[in-house]
């Protein structure tokens, strides 16, 4: 039997390696067109309502005996209705996020070694649809392997970056431009997903659970703090929608270097951990063979990846608006209905009413109207 704190490190590395991907990415620049201060308030807050919303999900999983991905919890809490929501919600945000992926490892690696990025994106894409293939413990693996060197490389970018930050940069702030990050920031975020996982991982020691949640869910909110605080303090208003290309570009070469390779590794740990939340949630949910079920979690986003249809910051604000919205509505509600209706005793319980639901919803519904408000 495993030790209890190798269990929390594969269980926080599923949750951080799934949220944190594309999305550190473009922080820095929405935060510059808020303002410093306004944008560093959108990270502390939609960090903390994100917080809440995962350790009510990790209450669900643990209240709900068998294992389902999110459709099937939302068909038991929510009935059809919501299980046709949280499909919705997660198969758009997982293959906006995978699309997302392939098309920014491609590029990354071009920086870096030069050539095509196309090719670089299908190296890729093949790669890593293998180890999807092949289910969790491979994924369980390359997480656990791939998290120090994503926490190791942010550090650095940080480190580095300080020394040629000007502290005039940080001096903006416009409350009337708060809802301007949400997309993006929403996107960082997005990583429902993993927690049925780490319910998996956890069998018979849910009692880290909580912890683990926790844990899994302060370290993003540290690294994007630290990572927007370091790149808007050296670019400030020259910031560039993907932040290490501006960044490389007055600290040097060697950065654009460690800054792509910062983007390949937080793209390739989601990409992992998506895509098999993804083939699982056809699974578990919908009853569809192994092989199928794989061919449809990733070979979608490839396609559309591919046709080049989308830009980065589009797709990536559009997921996180439409998916973390019905997601997060959808989570609120499943764990109103679960203190009621669940089948198993949950090793732990949070508070939770109709006043603390509306709330949470709200943010959702305000962010939405906000991004359908500014396109039209």
């Amino acid at each position: 039997m495993k030790h209890e704190s190798l269990l929390t490190w594969e269980a926080v590395g599923i949750l951080v390696g799934t949220i944190i991907g594309a999305g550190i990415l473009g922080i820095p620049y929405v935060i510059t067109k808020a303002g410093f201060w306004t944008g560093i308030i959108d990270i502390l807050g939609l960090g903390f309502v994100v917080l809440l919303l995962y350790m009510y999900l990790g209450e669900v999983t643990l209240r709900t005996k068998g294992f389902h991905q999110l459709p099937g919890y939302a068909e038991k809490y929510l009935g059809r209705t919501g299980k046709a929501a949280m499909t919705f919600a997660m198969v758009f945000g997982s293959y906006g996020a995978l699309i997302a992926y392939i098309i920014g490892v491609g590029a990354s690696l071009a920086a870096i070694f030069g050539g095509d990025s196309v090719i670089y994106s299908l190296g890729f894409f093949v790669i890593t649809a293998i180890i999807v293939l092949i289910g969790l413990k491979a994924v369980v693996k390359s997480e656990s392997f791939m998290l120090p060197l994503v926490v190791l490389v942010i550090a650095f970018v940080v480190f580095v970056s300080f020394k040629y930050a000007d502290l005039s940069n940080f001096n903006t702030f416009d409350i009337t431009r708060i809802l301007i990050p949400y997309g993006v920031i929403l996107f960082a975020f997005l990583g429902a997903p993993a927690i049925p996982e780490m319910r998996e991982v956890l069998i018979k020691n849910e009692k880290i659970m909580k912890k683990s949640i926790l844990i899994g869910v302060a370290i993003p909110i540290i690294a994007y703090l630290l990572f927007a605080i370091a790149v808007i303090g050296v670019t400030g208003a020259s910031t560039t929608e993907i932040a290490t290309i501006g960044l490389g570009s007055v600290v040097g070469e060697y950065m654009v270097i460690i800054g792509n390779l910062l983007a390949f590794i937080t793209m390739t740990t989601s990409f992992l951990t998506l895509g098999l939340a993804l083939k699982d949630a056809y699974r578990y949910d919908y009853g569809i063979n192994k092989n199928l079920a794989w061919a449809l979690a990733c070979f979608i986003p490839l396609v559309i990846a591919m046709s080049g249809i989308m830009t980065f910051i589009k797709i990536i604000t559009l997921a996180g608006v439409i998916s973390g919205g019905i997601e997060g509505t959808a989570i609120v509600l499943m764990a109103l209905k679960a203190k009621k209706h669940g089948n198993r005793k949950p090793e732990y319980s949070l508070p939770m009413n109709r006043f603390i639901a509306t709330l949470i919803i709200a943010v959702f519904v305000l962010g939405a109207g906000y991004y359908l408000w500014s396109i039209i």
